[in-house]
């Protein structure tokens, strides 16, 4: 069976700058960059917010300048999935969807969230051309345009509050005539004369040409009425499901299935590291995704120094 010192599952931002600390510091890492190569950054076009690039970055570029840094140091990369994992005993042991099995002396975790969909047709094909599920990414491009926001928690407040700074109207479509966000969260959205709500409502429908979104039908539950409205922007703010089902509930996790951190990236068991989006309901961001690769990588290290 194939042993490593380390062996980084999930290759966004966090899981490839894990990859290129550990590379330098000789630990030989294997990344198992999964279904999704790059997480969620290969779905954004521009980042604007990823120090260093001033001018901008497509986001599948700055995962492919990553990986070639981690690379360079001797990072091996590949696309096999994790189908499970055994992590009651060191070496842990690691086995893919393809049948082989690899065994590790340290686990770094970085699987990412995923974003959730409504489902809807031609949803996926329009993110970045007008679909978003990141405000705090893609609310600067909506200056002075109409946007519509699907969700009624913190995060929908949130992301309405946010892209009111830039947006000329602002549209919160939700499910029931009560939110459920925290009460200082609706009273902030609520006397933002920008955003305005529409209750009892569900979209049905994104309407597009080759520019991207232009407009939404949107679907009274009470009523079962359609009415079609205006948009340049569609944002859902419906939540994130951690990718930790290979885990088998092996590791501790919050109410909502994020992998539980402490002092940094140090997970339930000794040894096994998490970064990125994984552990993190909060940010959710490349940077801090990719600052917390370099903590789990520098754990990792000194883990296996002292073992």
């Amino acid at each position: 069976m194939d042993h490593r010192k380390v062996i980084i599952i999930g290759s966004g931002p966090a899981g490839l700058t894990a990859a290129i600390y550990t590379a330098r510091a000789e630990m030989q890492p294997l990344v198992l960059e999964g279904h999704e190569p790059g997480g969620q950054l290969t779905l954004t076009t521009d980042v604007d917010n990823f120090p260093g690039f001033s001018q901008g970055i497509l986001g599948p570029e700055l995962i492919s300048q990553m990986r070639a840094q981690a690379q360079r140091f001797g990072a091996e990369c590949t696309n096999d999935s994790v189908a499970s994992v055994d992590l009651q005993k060191r070496p842990f042991t690691i086995s893919l969807e393809n049948g082989k099995n690899y065994t590790a002396e340290t686990v770094i975790i970085s699987t990412g969230a995923s974003a959730k969909f409504l489902g809807l047709e031609n949803e996926k094909e329009l993110t970045g051309r007008g679909v978003s599920t990141c405000a705090t990414c893609d609310g600067f491009f909506y200056k002075d345009k109409i946007v519509h926001v699907v969700g009624g928690g913190d995060t929908a407040m949130e992301d309405a509050t946010f892209i009111a700074k830039f947006a000329k109207e602002v549209y919160v479509i939700h499910r029931r005539d009560t939110l459920r966000a925290s009460k200082p969260m609706q009273d902030r959205a609520f006397k933002n004369e920008k955003i305005q709500f529409i209750w009892d409502s569900a979209v049905e429908k994104i309407l597009f040409d080759e520019q991207g979104v232009k407009g939404i039908e949107v679907r009274n539950l009470k009523s079962d009425e359609v009415q079609t409205r205006k948009t340049d922007g569609l944002f859902y703010a419906i939540g994130h499901t951690p990718n930790t089902s290979f885990l088998k509930g092996q590791l501790e996790t919050d109410q909502n299935g994020f992998l539980k951190t402490h002092n940094g990236p140090e997970t339930s068991i000794p040894g096994v590291f998490a970064c990125g989006d994984v552990q993190d309901p909060i940010y959710r961001q490349a940077i801090t995704a990719a600052g917390s690769g370099c903590q789990a990588a520098i754990k990792a290290e000194r883990f296996l120094e002292g073992h």
